[in-house]
């Protein structure tokens, strides 16, 4: 059964920021979004798309505002052969069978729908309709594709599971499991682990994780960024923790800041350029010495959609990672626009500490 989201009202098709509000709250209390759907106000195909939707059986969250709610509850009443009735001081489908603030659940045939109201500013109502499948996400590094699944399917079968690839970066594999009434999806992923020690991570967030282990092992990180612009920073700010093992992090941009702020070389930057290992070797250094951190990860490219050369194509990026006794760094090219590049960036660079220190991480 599929998860389909449908946003009514101009708000939700230009207002990125409360769209994607709402789709991590939904996917965090009902799982995997399988469609996302926009109406504006003024588009009366809601209607004919809400029919088919019910013959299709699937899992409906509807999202819509204040002053569409009741017209919303309305088409959906005349698509169910239903009324309307006031509950609480809420207008709703007399057959819905769960409500609360600003939310109600109600089933037709075997569709589930939930309506949620909200507008900006506020915060979001709750999702009546719950995830009832099981599901898990594992992380596996320095593998291909076609070797996992070849090694991974019999196990699978075993334990009465399925699961998709699929690659996050090169050399960091997303498996996302589902099971099935009988499956074991505990059973799959231990024996999973066994089969590939020091290289599977069973997480659904690989940060969180990142942030849970240097928790506990009271160790620190630290960036200096600069094609990427604090968006290794990012990743980690928005999650809870992050403030038990960020350090801190350096944008530096331009040379003089990687000069005065990392110590890195004024002969090292004009012999071989800010896009180089050189400099990005220096940049982790200095971001470590400045930092009380025990890894430091640097990252300086050609994010485009301007800016390269033969020698240094758009998509060249240099990647630094190191503790106080190992480094490793890696010459890249990524393809895309500017921020897939730089996207693809910050995950290689995550994958970089991963592997950098096994032992704290796997």
């Amino acid at each position: 059964m599929k998860t389909h989201i449908i946003f009514i009202g101009n708000k939700f098709i230009y207002n990125r920021s409360l769209k994607e509000y709402i789709l991590r709250n939904i996917e965090k209390n009902s799982g995997v979004i399988d469609v996302v759907t926009s109406f504006k106000e003024s588009d009366n195909s809601f209607f004919l798309s809400l029919e088919e939707e019910l013959n299709a059986s699937n899992r409906l969250i509807i999202i819509t505002c204040k002053q569409n709610f009741a017209t919303v509850g309305k088409i959906i009443c005349t698509a169910t052969s239903d009324n309307q009735i006031l509950k609480e001081g809420l207008l709703i489908p007399q057959k819905a069978a769960l409500f609360e603030e600003r939310s109600y659940l109600l089933e037709h045939q075997n569709s589930f729908i939930n309506v949620l109201q909200i507008d900006e500013g506020q915060k979001m109502p709750q999702v009546l309709l719950k995830n009832e499948e099981i599901r898990a996400t594992v992380h596996i590094f320095e593998e291909e594709k076609s070797t996992i699944v070849t090694i991974l399917t019999p196990i699978a079968q075993t334990y009465e599971v399925n699961f998709d690839v699929t690659q996050q970066v090169e050399g960091w594999l997303r498996l996302d499991v589902t099971s099935n009434k009988y499956g074991d999806i505990t059973k799959f992923i231990h024996a999973s682990k066994n089969l590939l020690p020091k290289k599977l991570i069973a997480s659904s967030n690989i940060v969180e994780y990142i942030i849970e282990r240097l928790s506990h092992v009271s160790k620190k990180v630290t960036f200096a960024e600069s094609c990427t612009g604090g968006l290794l920073s990012y990743y980690f700010t928005k999650h809870n923790g992050a403030s038990k093992i960020l350090e801190g992090a350096l944008v530096t941009y331009s040379n003089a800041l990687k000069e005065n702020w990392l110590a890195v070389d004024s002969d090292v930057l004009q012999e071989n350029g800010a896009v180089s290992a050189e400099v990005v070797k220096e940049m982790s250094e200095g971001a470590l010495n400045v930092s009380a951190a025990d890894y430091a990860l640097a990252v300086s490219g050609i994010a485009g959609d301007t800016g390269g050369s033969d020698l240094k194509p758009i998509g060249t990026v240099y990647i630094s990672a190191r503790d106080k006794t190992k480094h490793i760094e890696k010459h890249l090219h990524f393809h895309g626009d500017r921020n897939y590049i730089q996207e693809q960036s910050a995950l290689m660079a995550i994958k970089m500490l991963l592997l950098l220190d096994k032992e704290t991480f796997f």
